[in-house]
């Protein structure tokens, strides 16, 4: 084995030139707060102790992404060590293949280091000061915490980090138990050749203008404005039950099971986003169908076609597939309006038709 467990311990190494540096000196501290000792194990100790081989170990710790590091270099813990022995349990012990094994580390990994990035980013923006904020229109504004933030939010994070921890495996088995139950409605006891995918409403919300912002904002109020919009939307989407599937910057992906709460997403967005004094515009599109769901992503048509019709869709309104529109239409509450035939790239031709609430009466497809 011949990697590290973290990208950034190598200068909290004792042995490291700079050790009385105050910097190097909290680093060396929270990483043995954080992982239960100082790092004095080599990559061998680690693998001898847990009683596993080079090469499964450092595949292990490959699926767990971190970086090489040479072997004779003392940079694990007791923790590593216990870590590697419990993925080896899981391999043999709990009866899965090692390629299933490694997937399941590799998912809690990349879930994890996408986890910590955003809690340091938000601890230390948390710990900012006002002035700290620039004016929109400065180029020069810096756009990460100085050092005296950074270390004040990395130690907070370190106090917190036990009482953070029950309730990210209470989140983890919370979604777990979703997503079985999901699964399990998915299931067609009639239908031996598990060969269907799942149906799906798609729906991607999209800020408007968002490139002419980046260019006018700073990367810090950049960061608040993207950080406000998947927030909002965040809470829209699951409080009607639908799942955020990923947040790129100015765009939202996001699915539902059924047709009417993923119509009233959609409506929703549009005004929130109109409403909010920090947030542009949004738009937001959506096609129904079957979708593949991997690596807790989805792909295939559906997907693509919500995609494409997103960016046809005009500011502040909301665009539906021929797919999606014949279900709608059955649904009171809910209006569809004809737009005119485009031709999606990579899609072909589409109709669509536009989404608006109703009041009191059955809901119409008006012809335009």
């Amino acid at each position: 084995m011949s990697v590290v467990t973290s990208p950034d311990i190598g200068p909290w190494d004792r042995a490291h030139p700079d050790a009385d540096d105050p910097d190097i000196r909290l680093g060396q501290e929270l990483l043995g707060r954080l992982l239960g000792g100082p790092a004095t194990l080599r990559a061998k100790e680690v693998s001898d102790g847990a009683e596993v081989g080079p090469e499964p170990a450092e595949r292990f710790w490959h699926a767990l992404g971190f970086p090489l590091a040479e072997d004779d270099e003392a940079m694990f813990t007791e923790a590593d060590v216990e870590a590697l022995r419990r993925a080896t349990r899981l391999g043999e012990g709990a009866g899965l293949d090692e390629t299933t094994a490694l997937s399941m580390t590799r998912a809690f990994a990349r879930t994890m280091d996408r986890l910590s990035v955003w809690q340091t980013q938000l601890m230390a923006e948390s710990l900012m000061s006002p002035e700290q904020e620039a004016e929109i229109g400065e180029k020069d504004a810096r756009s990460v915490s100085d050092r005296g933030v950074a270390a004040a939010a990395s130690t907070r994070l370190v106090e917190l980090a036990d009482e953070l921890e029950p309730l990210l495996v209470y989140a983890w088995r919370r979604h777990l138990a979703a997503a079985i139950t999901r699964m399990l409605a998915d299931s067609d006891p009639e239908d031996d050749s598990a060969a269907g995918n799942p149906t799906r409403v798609v729906g991607f919300a999209d800020l408007v203008n968002f490139t002419a912002l980046v260019r006018r904002m700073t990367e810090r109020q950049l960061a608040v404005l993207v950080q406000r919009f998947e927030a909002l939307a965040s809470d829209i989407i699951t409080a009607h039950g639908g799942r955020v599937i990923k947040t790129v910057g100015d765009e939202v992906l996001f699915v539902h099971q059924e047709v009417a709460p993923a119509a009233a997403i959609a409506l929703d967005l549009v005004d929130a986003m109109t409403e909010d004094p920090l947030l542009p515009d949004v738009r937001v599109a959506m096609a129904y169908g079957p979708v593949l769901s991997r690596l807790g992503d989805v792909f295939g048509t559906t997907v693509n076609r919500a995609s494409r019709l997103t960016a046809v869709t005009p500011p502040g309104r909301v665009f539906v597939d021929d797919a999606l529109a014949r279900p709608i239409g059955s649904v009171s509450g809910f209006e569809l309006r004809w737009q005119r035939r485009r031709h999606l790239r990579g899609i072909g031709a589409v109709t669509p038709r536009e989404l608006l609430r109703t009041t009191g009466t059955r809901p119409r497809e008006e012809q335009g």
